[in-house]
Formats: structure tokens, sequence, C-alpha cells
């Protein structure tokens, strides 16, 4: 996959050829995801489209999820007696049947 700089103004854009996106799009999509970069793709050396990342307010962090959890509304204890009653119905071993038993 060729990827064309376009102006050193452009931070982070890179040109690519049509084709070449089409071909490449799930490797293209990653670069975009991990190194937070805009194409411009071309088709016949004229740009037609744009794929970058999505603008968010935040990066999610470890410590952002820490964050969350922590100000989330705190569970009863009802609430907590039933998840665990459903993770003790849903923890039993299963005995497996004798295939060979008549």
């Amino acid at each position: 996959m060729t990827y064309k700089r376009r102006s050193k103004k452009a931070l982070k854009a890179a040109a690519i050829a049509a084709t070449d996106a089409a071909k490449n799009f799930g490797e293209l999509v990653d670069r975009v995801r991990e190194e937070r970069v805009t194409y411009v793709i071309e088709r016949h050396g004229r740009p037609v489209a744009q794929i970058g990342p999505v603008a968010t307010d935040e990066r999610k962090t470890l410590r952002g999820l820490i964050e969350a959890l922590q100000a989330a509304p705190k569970l009863d204890e009802e609430v907590l007696d039933y998840i665990e009653e459903g993770i003790d119905t849903h923890n039993k071993p299963e005995v497996p049947r004798n295939r060979w038993a008549r």
C-alpha cells in the first residue's frame, strides 16, 4: 500500500489511491484507529473521499474506567443477591451423561 504525504501543513494527512484503499481497507482502518491518521482517497489523482478518526472528547483509559465505576450508582443488597444467585446457578459443573447407559 503506497501513501503520499499531502503537505507539511496537513498534519497526519496522507493520500491513497482508491484502488489501494479498497484492497487494503482493513489495514487502512487499523492505521486510522491506532495512529489517528487521516487519509485522503484519490481517484485519478483527484481527492474524492476522506477517512479519518472519529472525534472524541477523551481517550479511553483504565483510569477513566475506574472513575466511571466509582461514580456509578451503588446497587442495593437485593440486586447483588440476585446477581450472586445467577452466578451460582450458571457456574455449577454439568455431569456428562453416560453414553453407554441404557
